[in-house]
């Protein structure tokens, strides 16, 4: 994907107008992607008001007018709905056009064969620090998207944060569970830091800033130092001191356990997504 005005870079159409949309169409623009190559399809009149306001781009109440010429068409919409967006593009969009989801638990071949089948199609799990350009995203390609469009996708996701191809569309599941759901863990976890903390006697702005500020610190620290994660625990922890004791009470109550068995069950309902909003046929 060219990062300029010229008129070869690709034509994107987003449907749907929602955060993730807005933090890709952001990111965008901000890497130097021209606002006229960018459509966004947004039913919301509000919304479609703020995004043109904000970003410049083409936002209309339907894609009839945008998708003809597209070359990506990034669907951001919710897993309960892919399967009418589907059938409402299936006549508009050209054969070549590249197919981007975001929408958790719906597989590629469930969109190929709501769109017709043989299309190119690129499954992603996006996670919501992409509203502030941290994000972390799995992208799986099928079998019919070329070198080009994989390229188009990758800069696509980069213009969010770190991507990652997964080989196995299978795996998406896990990156959902790990990645996509991970945020919230973290916000759990300084929760929990924090009302701890207000219990022992700090006030709550004290509590909360410097939770915040220690998962912000401890984030840079595993991200920019290389080193792995286990590694960093084990610098911190000093036989007997005040860190040891306190990760020897995560260990007792079985905080590993505790976190294998979220992973598992965030990853069993991204499994059932695909047949709760895709396979039936009352789904959509």
């Amino acid at each position: 994907m060219s990062c300029n005005a010229s008129s070869d870079s690709p034509r994107i159409v987003f449907i749907g107008g929602g955060n993730m949309a807005r933090s890709l169409v952001g990111g965008m623009i901000a890497r130097g992607v021209s606002a006229s190559r960018i459509a966004v399809v947004e039913p919301v009149a509000a919304a479609r008001d703020a995004l043109s306001r904000q970003f410049g781009v083409n936002a209309v109440e339907s894609p009839d007018s945008v998708a003809g010429d597209a070359d990506v068409v990034v669907l951001a919409v919710k897993p309960q709905v892919m399967r009418n967006v589907c059938a409402a593009l299936r006549p508009l969009l050209p054969a070549k056009a590249l197919l981007v989801s975001v929408a958790a638990g719906i597989r590629s071949d469930q969109i190929d064969g709501w769109m017709g089948g043989d299309r190119a199609i690129v499954r992603v799990m996006p996670n919501t620090p992409a509203l502030l350009g941290a994000g972390a995203a799995g992208l799986y390609a099928n079998a019919r998207v070329n070198p080009g469009q994989r390229r188009d996708a990758e800069t696509l996701m980069e213009s969010t944060g770190l991507v990652r191809w997964i080989e196995n569309e299978g795996h998406m599941d896990a990156v959902t569970a790990l990645s996509g759901s991970g945020p919230a863990y973290v916000f759990l976890l300084a929760e929990a830091m924090q009302a701890a903390a207000e219990a022992q006697g700090l006030d709550t702005d004290t509590a909360r800033a410097l939770a915040a500020q220690t998962v912000l610190g401890a984030a840079r620290m595993l991200t920019e130092s290389g080193e792995d994660a286990a590694e960093l625990r084990r610098r911190v922890t000093s036989p007997n001191g005040t860190t040891h004791a306190a990760i020897e009470s995560f260990e007792g109550d079985g905080f590993r356990a505790m976190v294998d068995r979220a992973i598992d069950a965030a990853t069993a309902r991204g499994r059932s997504l695909s047949a709760e909003f895709g396979d039936s046929e009352g789904a959509a």
